[in-house]
């Protein structure tokens, strides 16, 4: 026993959006549970444009500041490529004739973009071909760029994730010239699975509990269907915090979450959908919570990922949790991956 130690740091996870960078870290130690052991924030300054040069230099210097804060460990980040910058498709399983391709039932629990994939449609594995020649026509930029990633899910399910190369080389330029070691590029589905099975997807009953996660940012939210570990369906939502105050905007999130419900139901029919998860804390209002829980006829729970952190040195750590209305749920989850 003697040397022996439990503790355990994570990778530092960076949730790197349009307009804000959110960095955590979370670590194991003496069997106390999950704790925080350094984040940091900063908001994108108004007068930069997202996605151009100035912002990938903001950003740069964003990070370079953020992990200065001392009781960071290690160099080590897995970070993701924003929500807006990732195309998300669920197909039917492609028949394809040579049975010999068969999938590794591992990928499914895959929890980063470890393994990019340009697309050469002599060098890859048919099934491969199949997935591409169904969602390449869905594509919002050229099929010649797109690097993707195909998850086998239930009921011959496919969930696809696909990004541009050249998005994917600025976030590798972005942690390279901030001196830290990427790890992996994750994706938010991943991130916010990870995030409930560690905070709130804890119980026995849990294992085999359908969910659906909701992760209302500022301006978009993101919603996946899990079946604890193994992700099962998502999508991205352009309507977030700053237009739930109308009225019409907030009753067509509603509409927008009921089509997921109604997709998922007709994809997994053995599948149903027990309760919805809030993963945004405090940074929405529980009566809004309660509205959208009420419309899709739906129990729900409000999962508060900061508040299930132990938080031994809030000053230290970079956040005081008391009134908090920054939302942790994708950091921790990268974190944790």
């Amino acid at each position: 026993m003697f040397g022996l130690s439990k503790n355990r740091s994570y990778a530092i996870g960076i949730d790197l959006g349009d307009d804000i960078v959110k960095i955590a870290q979370l670590g194991y130690y003496n069997g106390k549970g999950i704790n925080l052991i350094a984040s940091g924030i900063q908001n994108r300054p108004v007068d930069v444009i997202p996605g151009s040069s100035n912002w990938q230099r903001w950003a740069i210097k964003a990070i370079c500041e953020l992990t200065a804060n001392g009781k960071f460990q290690g160099r080590t980040v897995i970070a993701a490529i924003p929500a807006s910058e990732v195309f998300i498709d669920h197909i039917k399983m492609p028949k394809i004739e040579n049975k010999a391709t068969n999938v590794n039932k591992n990928t499914q629990n895959e929890n980063s973009f470890t393994k990019y994939l340009k697309w050469k449609p002599d060098s890859y594995d048919k099934l491969q071909q199949a997935v591409f020649s169904k969602i390449k026509g869905k594509l919002p930029f050229e099929p010649d760029d797109a690097m993707i990633k195909y998850i086998p899910t239930e009921q011959d399910n496919v969930l696809v994730i696909a990004t541009e190369r050249k998005k994917i080389d600025r976030h590798l330029a972005i942690y390279e010239k901030a001196d830290l070691q990427i790890k992996s590029i994750a994706v938010w589905p991943t991130a916010l699975t990870n995030s409930y099975i560690q905070f709130f997807g804890r119980r026995k009953t849990d294992i085999e509990a359908v969910v659906m996660l909701l992760d209302i940012e500022t301006n978009s939210t993101n919603a996946v269907i899990c079946r604890h570990k193994n992700l099962l369906f998502a999508r991205s939502i352009s309507i977030g915090t700053k237009q739930l105050d109308n009225k019409e905007i907030a009753a067509r999130l509603v509409l927008e979450l009921t089509a997921c419900k109604q997709l998922f139901a007709s994809m997994y029919k053995k599948a149903q959908i027990e309760r919805l998860i809030f993963l945004s804390s405090q940074t929405v209002n529980k009566d809004i919570c309660t509205q959208i829980a009420k419309q899709m006829e739906m129990p729900a729970q409000i999962g508060d990922c900061l508040a299930a952190v132990e938080v031994e040195d809030p000053y230290g750590s970079g956040i005081d949790r008391r009134g908090c209305q920054v939302n942790w749920a994708t950091a921790f989850g990268l974190s944790l991956s």
